[in-house]
């Protein structure tokens, strides 16, 4: 501080000084650790004075003085195995070493130590403290030989008795145990020495897994297929090593060898087919119930007695049956090549044979049936309509064949006329233009318009051959310079003549005509009904219409009312309960029920009319059918009226009153005027 010396005039006595305030420190800081929990790991079998890790706390006192001199120390370990004191702290550094021997993984694989710092130099009595955490992980060192816990592994095999390839058959214990994925994990081997070791080596083979086990567990897998029938034991000799050689100063082996016997368990194996798929070729149209082939099954299992039963699975066209003993295929339809069926000449159907064993085992074959065509399809001729024109010489009909069969069941094909009828050869002729085709075209001069159903047989090339008579329906028509029929000529080729046609137009035009006079005669008789005349003179028809005009509503004074009173009563209580005399329009008289006839059950025609009668005269003796003969009770409206007295209004007949006017509203009110106008009739 600065302080200033000055009279009560505020002149300065004395030249200014500095004061120094010199602030002592106090211990009021606990030691705060950097971090709560310390992770530090330690091989086993480590020396004493082996280095584990570090702890630092800080205090925030005067490092100068004892408030911040800070001192650590061991409060508990857990475990306490194999000695309550495995390790110490330096005091000052807060360095954690090892102070007993005997750390083994196996036994302890962690150890937790609670560290405290305390300032005042360590003092307990007046220093503070604090505490923190310290995980210390003993890892593992190759200080265990493997060893075997299994020597015998049974291995059942699976479909068709067969283990599959790197199938798990078994488990090999090797322990003691180290941490899983180390540098000591086993690595497990054949021996390749001898022959038998060879087949189990082309047979087996080992691996272990990628988890954490208490035990090093080493899987034999099968390799290739085993089979009971063929060797139902095998005999290993199986090796165990670590990768790693052993710690220093362990006196014993780094490999182990175990005899192992892998014991093959027999089980229901599925029939199988040996030839799968299975191809016949045989020709078209066999009859029913021509034998195929045979088509058997093999049961694996030699060793078990047992029946193999055969059905079908899949046969799309239903053309076969199968022996459900032996297997032997026959024919339960006629088989076609040309079906839907068949894909590329190659008809399939597949079949099950299964056994009768515990449980049964099935398995499938394909059938493959390879059809060779015959000459069962006649030709078709193609096309089946045409338009030529009615003079030769200006257009011909190529004309074709189609043919379901294959080569050489198809063409070339012979087109040829029929003798019968003579016609046909006398108005048409054919010309070949190559195995496929052909041209028909007409023989004579001319040939009237119309429409002509011309036979034409066409013949394959297969052995033996198949003919058909085709019909193709030929329009012949008038043409133009280009060969082309007119329009005129193709409605008269389609079987029309002029009269026909003529004849047709007539009645379009009469039916429209028809048409159009109902119409008219529909339009007249409603505009007739529309202007009909009343019975009586306008002039005299005084009657007046209800006009619906827009409603406003009341005033304010009509607006306090109770709707109450207008509404339907729910319950006969209050009518019950009211005193005789005045009730209300809408209430229903008490009183006995009055008896409406009952209609019979099959009426008779003449008794509707006095059931109709029967019912109306109940119905108007009836005091509890609304309307209600009763007294009309009315609310109270209030006093005072904004009209005015309708006493001053007197009705005088001496026709001081001018009327006249009514003459201008119509003839509606023209009677109402003669009356107190005085009309011109007056």
């Amino acid at each position: 501080l600065r302080a200033h010396a000055v009279d009560m005039n505020g002149n300065k006595v004395e030249n200014p000084i500095d004061l120094y305030i010199y602030v002592i420190d106090m211990n009021d800081n606990r030691p705060e650790f950097i971090n709560q929990v310390y992770n530090g790991s330690v091989d086993e079998g480590s020396k004493p004075g082996t280095y584990v890790m570090t702890v630092t706390a800080n205090d925030a006192d005067d490092g100068t003085t004892a408030n911040g001199m800070v001192r650590y120390r061991i409060v508990t370990q857990t475990p306490q195995s194999p000695s309550q004191n495995m390790f110490t702290i330096n005091s000052e550094t807060g360095d954690i070493v090892t102070v007993a021997a005997g750390l083994d993984r196996e036994k302890v694989q962690q150890y937790i130590v609670i560290v405290q710092a305390t300032d005042m130099e360590g003092n307990l009595n007046y220093g503070l403290s604090n505490t923190a955490t310290a995980i210390i992980t003993v890892t593992d060192v190759n200080d265990n030989p493997p060893e075997f816990t299994t020597s015998t592994v049974s291995v059942p095999p699976s479909a068709r008795g067969w283990a599959d390839s790197r199938r798990v058959v078994g488990v090999l214990g090797a322990g003691p145990s180290w941490s899983a994925g180390s540098r000591h994990w086993a690595e497990m081997g054949l021996p390749t020495s001898t022959c038998a070791r060879a087949l189990a080596r082309s047979h087996f083979s080992f691996s272990q897994p990628k988890g954490p086990r208490e035990k090093i567990q080493h899987f034999a897998a099968a390799r290739a297929a085993v089979d009971y029938e063929m060797n139902r034991a095998f005999m290993l000799t199986v090796m165990v090593s670590n990768q790693a050689p052993l710690a220093s100063g362990i006196q014993m082996s780094f490999q182990s060898t175990a005899g192992v016997t892998i014991s093959v368990t027999d089980v229901n194996e599925a029939p199988y087919f040996p030839t799968n798929h299975k191809l016949i070729r045989l020709e078209e149209g066999v009859p029913t119930g021509t034998v195929l082939t045979t088509f058997s099954a093999v049961d694996p299992d030699r060793f078990m007695q047992q029946a193999v039963r055969y059905s079908k699975l899949s046969d799309p066209a239903n053309w076969l049956n199968i022996n459900a003993t032996n297997g032997q295929i026959t024919t339960a339809a006629v088989l076609d090549r040309e079906s839907d069926y068949i894909k590329n000449n190659v008809y399939e159907a597949t079949f099950l044979a299964a056994d009768n064993g515990i449980p049964p085992a099935s398995g499938t074959g394909t059938l493959q049936i390879y059809l060779i065509d015959i000459n069962d399809n006649a030709p078709e001729l193609l096309p089946k309509e045409a338009q030529i024109c009615e003079k030769p010489n200006l257009n011909v009909i190529n004309i074709t064949a189609a043919d379901a069969d294959i080569d050489p069941n198809v063409g070339p094909f012979v087109f040829e006329l029929p003798s019968v009828p003579s016609a046909v050869r006398k108005n048409w002729t054919i010309t070949r233009l190559n195995g496929d085709y052909a041209q028909l075209s007409l023989r004579i001069m001319y040939l009237e318009a119309g429409v002509y159903d011309v036979p034409i047989i066409v013949t394959d090339s297969g052995n033996p051959p198949l003919y058909n008579t085709s019909v193709i329906k030929v329009k012949v028509c008038p043409c133009d310079e280009n060969g082309d029929c007119t329009t005129i000529g193709a409605v008269a080729a389609a079987g029309l003549g002029t009269g026909a046609i003529i004849a047709i137009l007539i009645c379009i035009i009469i039916l429209l005509t028809m048409v159009l006079l109902f119409v008219v005669w529909m339009k007249r008789r409603e505009k007739e009904r529309h202007t009909k005349q009343l019975l009586i003179d306008p002039e005299d028809d005084v009657r007046d219409n209800i006009l619906k005009y827009d409603e406003e509503g009341g005033g304010e004074e009509d607006q306090d009312y109770d709707l109450s009173q207008l509404q339907q009563p729910e319950t006969m209580d209050h009518v019950l309960n009211k005193t005789p005399g005045v009730r209300r329009v809408d209430e229903r008289p008490i009183g006995a029920e009055p008896q409406y006839p009952i209609r019979p059950v099959i009426p008779h025609p003449g008794d509707i009319g006095d059931f109709i009668n029967e019912g109306l005269r109940a119905a108007d003796n009836d005091p509890t059918a609304p309307p209600y003969d009763s007294l009309l009770v009315f609310d109270y409206e209030g006093s005072g009226s904004t009209a005015g007295s309708v006493s001053s209004l007197n009705s005088s007949s001496s026709g001081d009153q001018d009327y006249d006017y009514l003459n201008d509203w119509g003839p509606r009110f023209k009677k109402l005027a003669d009356m107190y106008g005085g009309g011109e009739e007056d």
